[in-house]
């Protein structure tokens, strides 16, 4: 990038692919981008490689990602590696890097474990958090690891202002600024028709409400087809609605069965689907609908709003940062609330298509050109030489 010296970067992660996630894709993205701005970038990883690579086997794709995988032989494939601190310090001190950049969820042992090792070998330090310490506030400030982090001159971030605020206050109110995830938004919106003011533009088709999201407690699944049973119960019956979930986990019987008792046969439960097909069906949608509150960022609902659809979501979330209340879409309080904002979207027309026109008319921040800059001035904060 214009103005940015190129850097060496070691990433410390416990997941990346072929495992699937959102902190396993953002990470592999992000490294992907630096290196096509001119950057290189390895990545340390407990994550056993799509060949079953692992013991501290090294592969270079044709990303130009350098990939060290660090995986030890664990039921499950679990991305943890207690043994892996000496061999990690020997290839950071040979490897000439010049910042370290760890990526945490609630649970990072390997990437946590790393970030004293980084430190002790002088490396400046970055330390994205892409999840919600909410609970472990307390536990976090007891063990005090954070606190220690900062005061070592790690330039802690998190991915939205909801999750940043509680890293700080786990951290024992040390500086956290806010580096969010990155979309290609003008991918997603590539094809969109942008709504004309006035158009009524469900020409007397049902109103379409998708979701894409893991079916598993932490999302509340169940809570959604709640949300849209209690949304089909206030809209006016003339005023026909259907809804797609795409995704698949754990509680996807539980999802089957519900629709099933409860006569939602206007629901359906497609399973994983691809991009491509993902953005075919937002751009063919007309609301995107999230009832998720341990949500530090909300990529899939991002991904829904720059694809033109206005985003039902809970407030205070991460989604906050990219949808404010009847701009990009309507937030609720509770279930109930949520809704009824549903409902009163799927029955006025005029409002959705003023939604959809702002949405695709005005990209949202978190783009990758402006995310990539402000991962860079995360490594400047922690004293890598960016200018």
């Amino acid at each position: 990038m214009a103005g940015w010296s190129l850097v060496k970067v070691a990433m410390l992660t416990d997941c990346y692919p072929p495992r699937l996630g959102g902190i396993e894709s953002q990470v592999r993205d992000l490294s992907r981008r630096l290196v096509a701005a001119g950057h290189a970038v390895e990545v340390f990883t407990a994550t056993t490689g799509p060949g079953g690579e692992r013991g501290g086997a090294t592969t270079t794709g044709d990303d130009g990602v350098t990939v060290h995988r660090l995986a030890i032989p664990l039921p499950g494939g679990v991305p943890v590696n207690p043994f892996a601190r000496r061999e990690v310090r020997r290839r950071l001190r040979a490897g000439a890097f010049e910042v370290a950049h760890a990526h945490l969820g609630v649970v990072s042992p390997f990437a946590s474990e790393l970030v004293p090792v980084a430190l002790g070998l002088d490396l400046p330090v970055t330390a994205t958090f892409h999840c919600v310490i909410d609970r472990s506030v307390g536990v976090f400030r007891t063990i005090g690891h954070l606190a220690r982090w900062a005061n070592r001159g790690v330039a802690m971030n998190a991915v939205s202002t909801m999750a940043a605020t509680r890293v700080s206050a786990a951290a024992g109110d040390a500086p956290v600024e806010v580096v969010p995830n990155g979309i290609d938004a003008a991918w997603w919106r590539d094809g969109a028709e942008v709504a004309r003011p006035g158009h009524e533009p469900r020409d007397g088709r049902a109103v379409h409400v998708v979701t894409a999201t893991r079916l598993a407690s932490r999302k509340r699944p169940l809570a959604l087809l709640g949300v849209l049973r209690g949304a089909r119960q206030i809209l006016d019956p003339a005023v026909p609605l259907r809804a797609t979930v795409v995704g698949e986990g754990p509680q996807r019987r539980a999802l089957e069965r519900y629709v099933r008792t409860r006569g939602l046969d206007w629901v359906e439960l497609p399973g994983r689907v691809g991009r491509d097909e993902l953005r075919r069906l937002h751009h063919g949608a007309d609301a995107y609908l999230t009832t998720a509150r341990l949500e530090a960022f909300g990529i899939a609902a991002l991904e829904g709003r720059a694809a033109g659809l206005p985003v039902v979501a809970p407030r205070g979330t991460g989604v906050d940062d990219f949808v404010s209340d009847g701009v990009e879409g309507l937030l609720g309080g509770s279930d109930v609330e949520i809704a009824g904002a549903l409902a009163h979207l799927a029955a006025d027309d005029a409002l959705r298509a003023g939604l959809r026109q702002h949405v695709l008319t005005t990209p949202p921040a978190q783009d990758w050109a402006g995310v990539l800059g402000a991962v860079l001035g995360e490594y400047r904060r922690a004293g890598a030489p960016t200018t």
